[in-house]
């Protein structure tokens, strides 16, 4: 913590203790980490922008930037120091969207750090780029911030040059990979796990054209066993109808742009992704690939099927988010587990009959009822 960060600190704790949990170490625990989640992870740039480090790697993946900060965006009425720091998250992961939109994450400089020096690719690994596996959610993110940040604040100042010409990027993608068998990228990990890497010489399984946008690393960062992953296209589906309404006449090329691939989603959606689930019930898939191949399925991490009320991409009490979620939460799922002490998923990127603390916390956040909730 520097000098100029303790006031914010302070204020942080302040607003800890003016809003107490009921249970004296959980209030502790939060008095603690409230400030500390924030201070410890993010530092500012010369550039006036904020880093994030996801944790246990030196490294910032914009997904889990955006979902660190989060919970602080509706702080900022009553802590006001937050906004800088917020808004510098947003232009760092707007810049490094410029600099590489397919890589994941990220160097806090242009020290030539990579999870694998090795890892194959369509074009040169940037030096500032820590790993370069195509999620969607990393684009996504930015949009996601922007536009809880522009609920909270109603500052239009966001929506500046920078942001529109990275917005065009996002599209510029998104719109390729409606079309995977087009695209440039590849990825190739030599000497590494299945999961870990693309088959296919990189460019992944076959798919067929669905409208959805091909996806070929889930949040996990695992690879996508079928090329569309059902709860990423709903999170781009939501964040570019949230934006809609708030792209200006002197871009409405990009209104025309962002509502053509928000119908194609929701239509891909309601053709390829609403299945039978092994319950019997209609609901959402997790993967598909457009050529009849589906996997029932759901990973703890975000964006994922039991997340998408929280993201804002269907209410909780649809039929059919219903229907998926007694889906996952269950036996059926291959990555939920249930033991004496715990139950929740887990996920292909952890060891089996491991429970990952993100889907216990989301289980809890989707809940409609206190029951659920406890």
């Amino acid at each position: 913590m520097t000098e100029d960060s303790r006031p914010l600190a302070a204020a942080l704790t302040a607003f800890a203790d003016e809003h107490p949990l009921p249970d004296a170490p959980a209030q502790q625990m939060f008095r603690t980490l409230l400030p500390d989640a924030l201070m410890k992870a993010t530092s500012r740039q010369a550039d006036g922008t904020y880093f994030v480090a996801t944790g246990d790697i030196p490294a910032m993946w914009l997904r889990d930037a955006t979902f660190q900060v989060l919970p602080y965006v509706q702080l900022i009425k009553d802590v006001p120091d937050l906004k800088p720091i917020l808004e510098g998250v947003l232009r760092r992961e707007l810049a490094f969207v410029q600099l590489d939109p397919y890589a994941n994450a990220f160097n806090q400089t242009a020290n030539a750090a990579h999870w694998r020096d090795d890892d194959e690719t369509n074009i040169s690994v940037s030096p500032q780029v820590w790993e370069r596996k195509f999620e969607i959610d990393t684009l996504c993110a930015p949009l996601l911030l922007v536009l809880r940040l522009h609920t909270e604040t109603g500052d239009a100042a966001l929506f500046d040059a920078t942001f529109w010409e990275t917005f065009a990027v996002i599209l510029d993608i998104f719109e390729q990979e409606q079309h995977h068998e087009q695209s440039p990228y590849f990825f190739r990990r030599r000497d590494t796990a299945a999961n870990d890497t693309l088959p296919n010489n990189g460019y992944g399984t076959p798919v067929a054209y669905t409208g959805l946008i091909w996806d070929g690393f889930r949040p996990s960062d695992n690879r996508c066993e079928y090329g569309y992953h059902i709860p990423a296209n709903l999170f781009a589906k939501t964040v570019l109808k949230g934006l809609l309404p708030l792209i200006p006449a002197n871009h409405q090329s990009l209104a025309a742009r962002a509502q053509t691939l928000v119908t194609a989603i929701e239509r891909g959606i309601a053709k390829y992704a609403i299945k039978t689930l092994p319950s019997g019930d209609q609901g959402l898939a997790y993967e598909v690939d457009g050529l009849g191949r589906t996997r029932f399925m759901d990973d703890a991490n975000v964006p994922s099927l039991l997340s998408l009320p929280f993201l804002g991409a269907i209410a909780a009490d649809d039929p059919i988010y219903l229907a998926t979620k007694t889906f996952i939460l269950s036996r059926q799922n291959p990555y939920y587990y249930q033991g004496e002490a715990l139950a929740g998923i887990g996920s292909e990127h952890t060891p089996p009959e491991y429970v990952w603390p993100i889907a216990v916390a989301m289980a809890g956040l989707v809940a409609e009822s206190k029951t659920e909730k406890a």
